[in-house]
């Protein structure tokens, strides 16, 4: 049986460790450092040397670049479960991009000399590795996409469906039009006028600080 003090079924959660043994699972916990940050944290700054991988405990961390003049693109929003910079684990560089708390976040970090060590020696994990390095170019690659050949009101179409769905399964945190252009790499005002534009189609209803989705399916049509 497993002894790790950390949950079992969180660690059997992450792709990243699908298909392992207890044993190695238990060797995992036995590396985890516990963090925790309060909403807007920054969690690691892009180009800083790399600590090791994370992965989400509870709350939310946006994963993000930021241009010379300030502007801000998010590259994903990471949830429970999720793990985020395992690139420079492995390729030796640094920080590819910063990290922030989104809300009240705790996290997981293995260093990255213990797993590069737990790599070497379990061709399991390895292929863990390679699966979840799949699905990050598979995810850079939709986002390359969006920004080149989407329009912003398709983009932002797909960030609030996203969003409802985090909501549906319990993310309550609402996400504001600065946050949303971060996302579809644009301007607040742009995502301003992209609402009301939605508002007036009856897609959606703005009431305060909050959008409710009228028509999901015609807001699908748009992505």
């Amino acid at each position: 049986m497993c002894s790790m003090s950390i949950d079992e079924g969180f660690l059997k959660s992450i792709s990243l460790f699908a298909g392992l043994s207890d044993d190695l699972l238990d060797a995992i916990a036995r590396r985890l450092i516990t963090k925790s940050f309060n909403k807007g944290d920054i969690i690691f700054l892009e180009y800083a040397a790399c600590e090791g991988i994370y992965f989400v405990k509870s709350g939310r961390v946006k994963v993000y670049k930021t241009s010379a003049e300030g502007k801000e693109q998010v590259l994903r929003v990471m949830g429970p479960g999720e793990s985020f910079n395992d690139v420079p684990v492995f390729d030796g560089g640094p920080n590819p991009a910063s990290a922030e708390a989104m809300e009240a976040t705790t996290v997981y970090l293995i260093p990255k000399r213990d797993l590069l060590s737990l790599v070497e020696d379990n061709p399991a994990l390895a292929m863990g590795v390679i699966r979840n390095f799949g699905s990050r170019l598979r995810h850079l690659t939709m986002l390359v996409e969006d920004l080149s050949f989407r329009h912003v009101t398709s983009r932002l179409a797909k960030v609030l469906l996203g969003h409802a769905d985090a909501k549906a399964e319990g993310h309550k945190r609402r996400l504001t039009q600065q946050e949303m252009a971060s996302m579809v790499g644009t301007a607040r005002e742009v995502v301003g006028r992209s609402l009301k534009n939605m508002e007036e189609q009856g897609i959606i209803k703005m009431e305060g600080h909050r959008i409710v989705i009228l028509d999901k399916q015609k807001l699908s049509q748009m992505v």
